[in-house]
């Protein structure tokens, strides 16, 4: 029985380790995004003589709530029309065909030079339509944008010139990519922590990595793409589910710069239902796992800076967190009763499994210092940080089983679909998710039953706590109960 003891603390305390590098890293990229935003800001570039020819890109596939929203902003965007070519890379197979060939045909009238690209079949899902797209247009500046996003018409303006800061005798830049906004984000409380952990990467990851020249990542939509380098980076390829960061990696390894600009903001619409919350995450934790298998030994053989290969391997592995916060917190409720059965030479053990919420400490301050740059960017009136910063805690940790699954699928080499996440056109408190819901999987996977008995599972960790008097893991099993009661519920609700 002590063997057995001393092997759960030791997992516990290997899990616990692991996030503790995790959130010391993004410590790390907080102090470097602080600084980043004590200094004096660049001045802005200089508009360039002549524009280069430009072809935006819009990657649809049955999107028929939100398509005629987005082709209205890109016919708005400024730019000098002889160089500017709009592609919508359309593999809808429901009504969006017909409302994107009516939009298309409009702007087409007017002058704009749109195209209406419909392929045989949807090999390669959404890397495979940009590939194709590609060989239908002869743009050098290819900018992207996914069907929920609504970019400002000054977008192309603000951002373009970003380009022509290269040195002569230095890298050249391959994409700048822009801080996402919310449409939705005072929706729900659903929609309410997603804004809150997506600002978190692009206020405090994505600047601080900038900040201390590491390697960036292009979030798939709301940048562009100078063509010569995804050209040069091998192009688009779907051996991945996140094909934006596999070609990231390979572009920077390769020695191109990217720029990120916090300051221009493309607003886009967040999931607001458990299922297409559940399918992007899905998405996003698997292919960057998917990344990792695939790039993380070439990063290590590069001629890197030590730091830089480091932070790559955190940045890659990021989504891991979700296996070793799952392990752990399965591993906590028998902690409880280390203490009940007599071990008192583990005492000093078991105090150090209570440290788990101190392995979280460094994400306050990351997590604060997002908060207030999202303060100063937004308008509404934002919610206390405390608050959210607890439920967004708790939700993370309510989603570990989900995504550590994903996680491990990716890190096995386990092919799977390209699900693309439901767009329902909402904008901050107006209409409903009902009667324009479509589903990505079954109503009630076993996988939701099984995050529902991890929520009474926590929750009887929670009782034996207090019935043993041993409070140390108390408040950990009162997020991990809250966080998968919240994940249930939804999924409960939106089924």
């Amino acid at each position: 029985m002590l063997v057995l003891q001393i092997v759960l603390i030791g997992l516990f305390g290997l899990c616990l380790l692991l996030l503790a590098g995790f959130s010391l890293t993004q410590w790390q990229l907080t102090r470097l995004a602080r600084r980043a935003y004590a200094a004096p800001p660049e001045p802005e570039p200089v508009v360039p003589t002549e524009w280069p020819r430009l072809t935006v890109q819009l990657p649809l596939y049955n999107e028929q709530y939100v398509v005629e929203r987005l082709l209205d902003a890109c016919a708005a965007l400024r730019y000098p029309a002889a160089r500017l070519h709009v592609q919508v890379l359309d593999d809808s197979t429901d009504a969006t065909v017909e409302l994107v060939a009516a939009r298309v045909a409009q702007y087409q009238a007017r002058g704009l030079r749109i195209d209406h690209v419909r392929r045989p079949n949807r090999a390669g899902y959404k890397a495979g339509a940009l590939a194709h797209g590609l060989t239908l247009t002869d743009g050098e500046l290819i900018a992207i944008f996914d069907a929920d996003f609504l970019p400002e018409p000054d977008f192309l303006e603000r951002v373009v010139p970003h380009f022509f800061r290269d040195e002569p005798s230095g890298p050249r830049t391959g994409v700048v990519q822009t801080r996402w906004g919310h449409l939705n984000e005072e929706y729900s409380l659903l929609t309410t922590l997603q804004a809150f952990g997506l600002n978190a990467h692009f206020l405090v990851e994505q600047p601080g990595r900038q900040a201390g020249g590491h390697f960036l990542n292009f979030n798939g939509t709301g940048g562009i793409w100078r063509r010569s380098c995804i050209e040069d980076a091998g192009g688009w390829s779907a051996d991945t589910l996140t094909e934006d960061l596999d070609l990231s990696y390979r572009a920077q390894l390769r020695g191109w710069r990217f720029r990120y600009l916090p300051q221009v903001a493309a607003p886009a619409e967040l999931p607001a239902t458990m299922d297409a919350l559940k399918s992007q995450q899905f998405r996003w934790t698997k292919g960057a796992a998917e990344t990792a298998r695939k790039h993380l030994g070439a990063v290590w053989r590069s001629g890197q800076p030590f730091s830089t290969r480091l932070y790559a391997t955190f940045h890659l592995l990021n989504s891991s967190v979700f296996v070793a916060i799952l392990l752990m917190a399965v591993l906590s409720v028998p902690l409880v009763f280390v203490r009940a059965l007599g071990a008192e030479q583990l005492r000093p053990a078991f105090r150090l499994a209570s440290l788990f919420l101190l392995a979280l400490g460094p994400l306050v301050f990351y997590f604060y210092t997002a908060w207030q740059q999202a303060v100063r960017y937004r308008t509404p009136p934002s919610p206390g940080f405390a608050g959210q910063l607890a439920l967004f805690l708790a939700f993370s940790m309510g989603l570990s089983l989900h995504n550590a699954r994903a996680v491990l699928l990716g890190l096995l080499g386990q092919r799977s679909a390209f699900i693309r996440t439901p767009k329902l056109g909402l904008l901050q408190r107006q209409g409903s998710w009902r009667g324009r819901h479509y589903r990505t999987e079954r109503l009630l996977s076993g996988l939701t039953w099984l995050e529902g008995v991890l929520m009474l599972y926590f929750g009887g960790g929670i009782a034996a706590g207090l019935y043993l008097r041993e409070f140390g893991l108390l408040p950990t099993h009162l997020l991990l109960t809250t966080g998968y009661g919240l994940v249930f519920y939804h999924s409960l609700r939106h089924a």
